[in-house]
């Protein structure tokens, strides 16, 4: 196997450019200002209703995130097991793509009243931002050799951090400025109207460019669905022969509740418990992102140098660190300072998430099977860790209570990718004996 050609590299990269726009302006910076501040003014508080119940307005964004992680989490593993058997993983993706773009893009009809709407299409748009991962992912073992996958891992994380800054940049214009006579919420709508347009056309560019996957199995005798969940069985088995690929996914289910819930969660934090007004959290976004594109080139190059498990547990360490700093939190310099740390291990370890699994699979066909377990398990992760965000902050009264949960979640991750790191070891010195 080589690594392929630079056109294949650089049109997977540019998926990351094509829909982090949407993890990235949409879900961490200007949909939970957007939905809470319109929600809150549209009923005069904070509580308010989804179909006849009634909710706390950024607790009931927190549920409908989780409640979108947890619904691809049971349909990736068949999706992807699928895909594999039938070597059809660019008809799912461009599925989820299409999926994902045009509930994006519908956003712009979301006035506030209308909240069941704007919901259901948030947790739409965040079904195919997520489902289309899964596809993405898997393309990372077949396009690229193990010593050049950190490398090109990080090109995609730095291309969407980029994509994702000039297109929020467009959307802070359109908030501050509000050219050709805009009023009221309309430049945040038109930027939801924007994102999902600039998902659609990058990524089918980018789809355009990646290669057709070969189906594992020739000859069905069953349904696909039953052939899928025999795929699941047959990489469980596989998995469970392997301790460092084993501790390190239960590592990073951990950690992973922690840093995705405080990308999800941050604009929230800031907004409810510093009462920091909309431009400056979207200025500290922008900066986070910028800051991101150096963190992942930057941690990818000390994996290269130390190792992938040590440098997590390097950036694992710091993210405690960061959830110490975000629960004493007090003034909005407390917030720009630790966004910008934030930003710093944030591209990083995701890019390095990425790739170290990558490293850690064995060779197989079964690529999106393969990392269907992954993003399962990172799925679920946002599911406990969102939950767990929103509960408390119902269940107390105030946001920095959750944050005393992702400590919790940090410290355990820690604990089993540093398991990870001396399994790997005792396997290398009975190899060498």
């Amino acid at each position: 196997m080589q690594t392929a050609s630079k056109k294949v590299i650089n049109g997977w990269a540019m998926y990351d450019w094509a829909n982090s726009v949407y993890n990235l302006v949409i879900t961490t910076t200007f949909f939970p200002i957007y939905f809470t501040e319109i929600t809150k003014a549209e009923f005069k508080g904070e509580i308010i209703p989804f179909f006849g119940a009634g909710f706390v307005n950024s607790a009931l964004y927190d549920y409908a995130s989780a409640a979108a992680y947890l619904l691809v989490a049971l349909l990736s593993p068949i999706l992807s097991s699928i895909a594999d058997t039938r070597g059809n993983k660019k008809r799912f993706l461009l599925s989820f793509t299409m999926l994902g773009a045009v509930a994006c893009s519908s956003l712009y009809l979301f006035t506030g009243r209308n909240v069941e709407f704007g919901t259901i299409c948030f947790l739409l748009a965040t079904v195919g931002y997520c489902g289309g991962l899964v596809f993405y992912n898997s393309y990372l073992p077949e396009i690229a050799i193990p010593e050049d996958r950190d490398r090109i891992s990080a090109k995609g994380f730095a291309l969407g951090y980029i994509g994702s800054v000039i297109l929020q940049l467009v959307g802070f214009a359109l908030v501050a400025l509000k050219p050709f006579g805009m009023e009221g919420t309309a430049p945040v709508r038109i930027t939801f109207l924007l994102v999902g347009v600039w998902w659609l056309g990058f990524g089918l560019f980018s789809i355009s460019r990646l290669p057709a996957s070969k189906a594992t199995v020739q000859k069905h005798y069953a349904s696909a669905f039953t052939e899928g969940f025999t795929e699941l069985r047959k990489v469980y088995a596989q998995v469970k022969l392997m301790p460092v690929l084993k501790r390190f996914l239960r590592g990073f289910f951990f950690y992973s509740m922690g840093v995705q819930t405080v990308m999800l969660a941050a604009t929230l934090f800031g907004s409810k418990e510093l009462n920091l007004p909309s431009t400056n959290l979207i200025i500290a976004v922008v900066v986070i992102q910028l800051v991101a594109v150096l963190g992942a080139w930057g941690i990818a190059r000390l994996s290269g140098k130390f190792g992938n498990l040590r440098v997590l547990i390097a950036v694992i360490i710091v993210w405690l660190g960061i959830c110490i700093a975000g629960y004493r939190m007090q003034t909005a310099m407390d917030f720009y300072i630790l966004a910008a740390v934030v930003g710093l291990v944030m591209g990083g370890v995701q890019s390095l998430s990425r790739s170290t699994y990558a490293k850690l699979m064995p060779e197989t066909e079964d690529t999106t099977s393969f990392f269907s377990y992954y993003d399962v398990t990172e799925k679920l992760a946002i599911v406990v860790g969102m939950f767990s965000f929103g509960y408390i902050e119902e269940l107390t009264g105030s946001m920095r209570n959750s944050v005393l949960a992702l400590m919790a979640f940090f410290a355990i991750g820690l604990a089993w990718i540093v398991s990870a790191l001396l399994q790997q070891r005792k396997e290398s010195l009975n190899l060498s004996v």
